[in-house]
């Protein structure tokens, strides 16, 4: 089967169910549905679409009110009155919204978002600077709306990418904060340039020193070697940053320090198989570091690690054991 491949605008849709009611005279769900079929059968992929049933009056269907672009409206005006309790409260209803379904947040982004959440936490950091609640409550919803690469290169060519290195380096005393700091970064990363406008910001300094600072935090630890892990994925310059930053030796401090942890085993095993998968010369001086050990020992206590770490050992050039699943003898399967 062809997979979808087509996209269109949530206007589209919502013309379409328009056309439904007034053309066609079908009910508001009935509409809804017929738009869905109609352009499903064109090829369409809708999940980023916000299927909402519209309003009928008696002057004709009104404009779908969708509920997320209401709470970003809202959090814009509460901005003006600089109230950081109204503020939290908005972000709060608009978070809420970004994680009801994806298509949320495509059109919460196509709508404008990011700049008014960029102007947002400018005033937080300045207006309510013993508050970072509000930053960590926003730092989440940028986390979750980078749904796509031009959402994520938007964040840097907004100057969010500066906002993000720059909070995760002065921020290190609230750990909540730190760790959706890097859930952040980690997000925009998906985007390949921004891998390296990461990098050149100088990005994975304070993601090392987070790690180093708040060691004793399992979430703080795993967030960090995940977000390291997206930087070095195919990037073998970034691979070399980030082990010249001491970013292999805490990964392996983490493990070391949450062996029962499988988010941080995990995500470790992962950044230690990117950094030398595509840069060889760095397998010694990680193993030195006592690599093999720690990642035999994540593959031996927890199965999801399975998989990671044994690619992880088989790129560091370490003898790996394959399981072999299942032989077949000639003769032994039922008829």
């Amino acid at each position: 089967m062809k997979m979808a491949s087509k996209h269109i605008t949530q206007e589209t849709f919502d013309a379409a169910v328009r056309e439904n009611i007034e053309e066609f005279e079908l009910g508001p769900e009935e509409a809804v549905k017929e738009a869905v079929e109609q352009f499903e059968s064109q090829g369409v992929d809708l999940g980023n679409i916000v299927k909402m049933t519209p309003k009928v009056s008696a002057d004709g269907p009104q404009e779908p009110t969708h509920g997320i672009l209401q709470a970003l409206d809202d959090l814009q005006e509460s901005m003006a009155r600089s109230h950081p309790q109204e503020v939290s409260a908005h972000l709060a209803r608009f978070c809420e919204q970004c994680k009801q379904q994806k298509a949320c947040r495509f059109l919460a982004a196509e709508k404008g978002a990011y700049p008014i959440l960029l102007a947002t936490w400018k005033l937080a950091a300045a207006a309510f600077p013993d508050n970072p609640s509000i930053l960590s409550d926003l730092c989440s919803t940028l986390s979750r709306l980078a749904v796509r690469n031009e959402f994520c290169q938007e964040v840097v060519d907004l100057g969010g990418l500066n906002v993000l290195v720059t909070l995760l380096a002065n921020c290190n005393d609230h750990q909540d904060l730190v760790k959706q700091v890097l859930s952040a970064l980690r997000a925009i990363a998906g985007n390949d340039d921004v891998k390296d406008a990461i990098v050149r910001a100088g990005g994975t300094e304070p993601i090392v020193s987070a790690m180093t600072r708040h060691l004793a935090s399992p979430q703080v630890c795993e967030q960090s070697c995940a977000a390291l892990c997206v930087l070095a994925l195919r990037k073998p310059e970034n691979s070399r940053v980030i082990v010249e930053g001491g970013g292999a030796l805490a990964a392996l401090q983490a493990m070391k320090a949450h062996p029962q942890e499988v988010g941080v085993q995990k995500q470790a095993c992962m950044l230690i198989r990117n950094l030398v998968a595509r840069s060889q010369t760095f397998s010694q001086p990680i193993l030195d570091l006592g690599a093999e050990a720690l990642i035999s020992r994540a593959r031996a206590t927890h199965r999801d690690c399975e998989d990671v770490a044994k690619a992880a050992l088989r790129d560091l050039g370490c003898h790996v054991e394959l399981q072999e699943l299942w032989t077949g003898q000639k003769g032994n399967l039922a008829p």
